[in-house]
C-alpha cells in the first residue's frame, strides 16, 4: 500500500509518543516504509475526532496490518497518550476489522509483551490468548518478558 505523502510522518508522531522506550517497541522509518512496500500491508490513521485523519490532519492513532492467507496480523497499534482514554483504541480495532473482513480474512493475530497496558482493550474487544513466548522480550534493563499472542475470529465481527 503506498501511504499519502505525509501519512508516514503522522503515524511517526505517533509512534514517538506512544511506545515506552524501556522495550523498544516502536518500530523506525525505515521499517514501516519496508513494511508498507511489500504491498500485503495496511494502515488506518484516526483524528482526535475519531474519524480518518484527512491530509493534512494530525492523527491521534494508527494501526499497521498484514494480510497472510487468510489470517491479519496486527504488527502495531498506537494511541497518543494526550488523546488515551476517548475510545480510539476501540475505533482503530473496529477499523481493523471491517478492513480485514473486507480482505477475506478468518481472524486477526497480535502478539504483545506481557504487562502491556493495551492487553485490556484487546481482551474487550474479544481477542483471546492462544499462545505464549517465555522471555521473548528484552527491556533495556536485561529483564525477560513473556510474549502473549492473541485471535479473533472475523466471523465474530
Amino acid at each position: 500500500m503506498q501511504p499519502a505523502s505525509d501519512d508516514i510522518d503522522r503515524l511517526m508522531a505517533v509512534m514517538a509518543t506512544a511506545f515506552d522506550p524501556s522495550y523498544g517497541e516502536a518500530w523506525t522509518r525505515r521499517q514501516v516504509e519496508d513494511a508498507l512496500l511489500t504491498g500485503n500491508c495496511s494502515y488506518f490513521l484516526v483524528s482526535s475526532r475519531g474519524k480518518c485523519a484527512k491530509e493534512g490532519e494530525p492523527a491521534a492513532g494508527f494501526f499497521l496490518s498484514r494480510l497472510i492467507l487468510d489470517d491479519v496480523e496486527l504488527l502495531l497499534l498506537a494511541v497518543d497518550p494526550d488523546f488515551r482514554r476517548r475510545g480510539l483504541g476501540k475505533i482503530l480495532l473496529d477499523e481493523l476489522a471491517e478492513a480485514s473482513k473486507g480482505r477475506s480474512a478468518r481472524r486477526i493475530f497480535l502478539e504483545m509483551r506481557r504487562g502491556n497496558p493495551a492487553e485490556k482493550l484487546y481482551r474487550d474487544f474479544g481477542f483471546a490468548t492462544v499462545g505464549k513466548r517465555p522471555g521473548y522480550y528484552k527491556s533495556n534493563d536485561g529483564q525477560r518478558v513473556d510474549a502473549i499472542t492473541f485471535a479473533f475470529p472475523i466471523k465474530k465481527y
